[in-house]
């Protein structure tokens, strides 16, 4: 019988399958690969290179290749993967071509934002500016950027949903815009790479997510609260419980973004995530529900009278029409798979 982790795997393979003759024989390389974006990209490449026979290679920059191989030990030792030992700031460039780069460095950290908010910069902005000068170098077609629904700043209370088109942004003079102005920049360097050296660049504005390999211990409440459940503890809220969000399946997010390094139009910006939002304190009874749990569910504030709930909800439209992607899995399905993916292979912190 296959494991959930290989259930996911096959479906990524088959809503993709049709886009992989390109990569055959080919190299990717690509940054973050220790992140939760990047185990998705490199779990999925594995299984598809291994199924299809593509013969490809996959050049992983890492600042700890240990901690690599220890995180995802049954792909230390895949013929394919090669890893670099590397700052995304000052990394040296690898030999031969590379004609896919995929740029997924960049830990969305609230605690590095708050205590090291210069390394966040620096590594978002000069990282992205190593990256795309070792892709113009080495003969580069296709570049995915992995944004971030940052980019437009405070959802205005009015719009339910962001489009790719709201053209406000965040606060420069914020301290806590600092992670949103990173990834402007980024995305400002992938036009004028693209546009001096014909690089295809594509842009994905990445929402929230869930799904193995999620931290349990960062600040993504649905991360907290699948983590709260497993060990035993109450849920904490924090704030009010009204603010509205949506999490996208991992495997999905993995269709989404091999999808778009192969078939995205250049620069044209695409919200990746789900546009099924629930309320935080929504969602607390979900796991708890989703997950058989009695746990106390503590709510720190009372909600204001009058005042509309922040969001963080992507209009997906422009992906659904452009690119036939959806969210394919359930809220509900993700939670239980997290959960399942953490009982089995993780221990639960």
């Amino acid at each position: 019988m296959l494991s959930p982790l290989e259930c996911d795997l096959g479906m990524v393979r088959t809503r993709t399958e049709y886009l992989w003759e390109e990569m055959r024989g080919q190299s990717v390389f690509l940054t973050g690969g220790t992140g939760f974006f990047g185990c998705w990209l490199v779990e999925s490449f594995c299984h598809v290179n291994r199924k299809l026979n593509l013969d490809a290679r996959m050049t992983i920059l890492t600042r700890n290749p240990g901690a690599f191989a220890n995180k995802c030990p049954h792909l230390a030792d895949d013929r394919a993967l090669r890893l670099l030992e590397g700052d995304v700031r000052s990394f040296n460039f690898p030999d031969s071509e590379y004609r896919f780069v995929i740029h997924a460095a960049t830990e969305a950290s609230a605690k590095q934002s708050t205590e090291a908010p210069l390394e966040m910069l620096s590594t978002i902005v000069d990282g992205t500016k190593r990256t795309l000068e070792f892709a113009v170098s080495h003969g580069t077609r296709a570049f995915l950027l992995t944004s971030s629904g940052a980019v437009y700043g405070k959802q205005p209370d009015k719009i339910t949903h962001m489009r790719e088109t709201y053209p406000g942004g965040p606060d420069p003079l914020d301290v806590a815009s600092v992670y949103a102005e990173g990834k402007r920049l980024a995305e400002q360097l992938c036009l004028q790479y693209s546009k001096r050296y014909d690089l295809g660049a594509k842009i994905a504005r990445c929402w929230a997510f869930c799904g193995p390999h999620l931290p349990l211990d960062a600040h993504f409440a649905i991360g907290n609260f699948i983590g709260d459940v497993l060990a035993g503890r109450p849920i904490e809220i924090k704030g009010d419980g009204t603010p509205r969000r949506s999490y996208l399946y991992a495997a999905d997010l993995a269709v989404w973004l091999w999808t778009m390094l192969f078939r995205a139009p250049d620069l044209v910006p695409f919200n990746v995530g789900s546009a099924q939002d629930v309320s935080i304190l929504e969602l607390a009874e979900l796991v708890t529900r989703t997950l058989g749990s009695n746990a106390e569910i503590r709510i720190a504030q009372k909600p204001r009278p009058g005042v509309e709930p922040a969001r963080y909800v992507p209009c997906v439209d422009r992906a659904r029409e452009q690119l036939g992607l959806e969210a394919w899995t359930p809220l509900a399905e993700s939670i239980r798979r997290t959960a399942d993916w953490y009982r089995n292979f993780a221990a639960p912190r």
